[in-house]
Order: structure tokens, then C-alpha cells, then sequence
């Protein structure tokens, strides 16, 4: 399954569900191979989303500062 651009919270859902699917003991390793992958696109998704959010509260809390000024 490609992985599309996801919201943030969308993606950590979908996160959630991958370890769910994982954690089957029933789960073909092919198919698990196809989630890990899956989940690892993910991850790093949601990582550089979690950089951006920090970046703009870092901007926004640096323009709050000059404002005061």
C-alpha cells in the first residue's frame, strides 16, 4: 500500500493499526514486511512533520519576543 501525505493525527492512527497488524500471530511475513515498510515511511513522516510544528512555534514564539520588545 503506497503511503499518502497524511494529517499528523491520521498518520499516528495509522501507526497505531501497523503495530496492531503486527502484532497478530496469524500475519503472513510478506504482509508484515509490506507493514513494517509501511510503518517506517510513517515514522519518518511524522517526524519531519513534528520538525515543522516546532519550527513555527519557534517563530511564533520569536515574534511574540519582538513584538514585546
Amino acid at each position: 500500500m503506497p503511503t499518502k501525505k497524511l494529517k499528523f493525527h491520521e498518520a499516528m492512527n495509522r501507526l497505531d493499526e501497523i503495530v496492531t497488524e503486527l502484532n497478530r500471530d496469524d500475519l503472513e511475513l510478506e504482509k508484515a514486511m509490506d507493514l513494517f515498510t509501511e510503518g517506517t515511511k510513517l515514522t519518518a513522516q511524522c517526524e519531519t512533520q513534528l520538525k515543522e510544528f516546532e519550527q513555527k512555534v519557534e517563530q511564533l514564539s520569536n515574534q511574540k519576543e519582538t513584538t514585546n520588545d
